[in-house]
């Protein structure tokens, strides 16, 4: 049996998400970036950006428990097979860019002995955190993030205005609808989503 909209909380951890993650993001690439690693602030934000990574990488696996424990609306359609793929596709690429980001991150974090550091107080940043390969590895994915963020935000957009199929209403708050395959709902909801 499907349902019209996503469960509560999966709809609550995407929004938080989408807030969170850009944030992340941004931090990282247009201010942590620019700090030099003798500069005191360096660590405040490198505190910062590792709560960040550590509550982005808990809610998102808290969001594939619930993904994967509750029911759902059917798989929408852009109306081409191709667009279709890609989103099922890119919506996966989310989860595993995430996971992988963080999992990235806490890797060099113990690397370079970053968690004595920031929470202890002992030892000192490296000169560069670019000599260490993971680093490479975690610029990487936060680009992938990045661009697959935009793909998805693009999606919304082209079936909010281009398609007017009311894609958005499954992935918000409100009543969740049964509906049997094969009925008129399930049909109307399939177009919608």
């Amino acid at each position: 049996m499907r349902v019209s909209r996503y469960q509560p909380v999966l709809v609550a951890l995407h929004w938080l998400m989408a807030l969170l993650l850009p944030i992340a993001l941004g931090g990282g690439a247009l201010v942590l970036v620019k700090i030099p690693n003798t500069d005191p602030m360096k660590i405040v934000a490198l505190q910062q950006h590792f709560a960040g990574g550590i509550l982005l990488l808990t809610l998102m696996l808290i969001r594939l428990i619930v993904r994967l424990s509750t029911t759902h609306p059917a798989q929408a359609s852009a109306g081409s097979s191709i667009l279709d793929r890609m989103a099922w596709l890119s919506h996966r690429l989310l989860y595993v860019l995430v996971v992988a980001q963080a999992c990235s991150g806490l890797t060099m974090a113990l690397q370079t002995g970053l968690p004595e550091v920031l929470f202890s107080g002992h030892g000192a940043l490296p000169a560069d955190f670019w000599v260490f390969p993971v680093r490479s590895v975690h610029y990487v994915i936060s680009r992938l993030l990045m661009a697959l963020i935009a793909l998805h935000v693009s999606a919304a957009l082209y079936h909010t205005f281009i398609l007017r199929d009311g894609l958005l209403r499954r992935m918000w708050f409100g009543r969740r609808v049964p509906q049997a395959p094969g009925s008129v709902a399930s049909a109307r909801s399939q177009s919608l989503s």
